[in-house]
């Protein structure tokens, strides 16, 4: 009888140490979101989500339950190695504009991660990028190229092109150009 007892109690020490030894190697994931109808203010609260330990995961721009026209991100804390990120959000209704200023980040050290359409307090539709500088990262684009158009076989023949030059798609959404219609603006980065 006391043979049982003991594998018994071995048993069910050996089962709490498994659900134990389980639940240590689950990562938890905890989440901030973030919603504004400021571009300046999302950039600085992703900065500060990022300070706090937090990294982006996903955003979208869109109306929101409020009625208000919002750009939503989503950042996460994991048990992943800390690293010191930063964050930039450029927007604009001028596709030259950006792509300028997807380079200039770029040679700041940032990286693409995100794009969405983002409709003003004013009425106007920009397309937002959202960048980020990881000093962990070893592999990052140093070159970036927007392409917009209004037809989809255009540009379909120019990312064949821009693909032959070594470029991937990293973004795509329609836009509003500055004149009022509405294009395909990607965005392709190169190592």
């Amino acid at each position: 009888m006391l043979k049982f007892k003991s594998t018994r109690i071995w048993l069910a020490a050996a089962a709490i140490t498994t659900s134990m030894a389980a639940q240590a190697a689950d990562p938890a994931f905890d989440y901030r979101i973030i919603a504004t109808s400021k571009t300046s203010t999302m950039e600085k609260e992703l900065n500060e989500g990022a300070a706090a330990g937090f990294r982006f995961s996903k955003a979208m721009g869109g109306k929101s339950a409020n009625g208000g026209h919002e750009v939503i991100a989503a950042m996460v804390k994991d048990d992943s190695p800390k690293t010191s990120r930063s964050y930039k959000l450029l927007a604009t209704q001028k596709t030259s504009t950006m792509e300028k200023e997807l380079q200039r980040a770029a040679d700041e050290g940032y990286s693409y991660l995100e794009q969405t359409v983002f409709e003003t307090a004013f009425g106007g539709r920009e397309v937002v990028v959202i960048m980020e500088r990881d000093p962990a990262r070893k592999e990052r684009y140093r070159s970036y190229r927007l392409l917009a158009t209004t037809k989809t076989s255009t540009m379909e023949k120019e990312l064949q092109e821009a693909g032959g030059e070594g470029y991937v798609l990293l973004g795509l959404t329609i836009g509003k150009t500055e004149f009022g219609g509405e294009e395909v603006v990607t965005i392709l980065g190169r190592y």
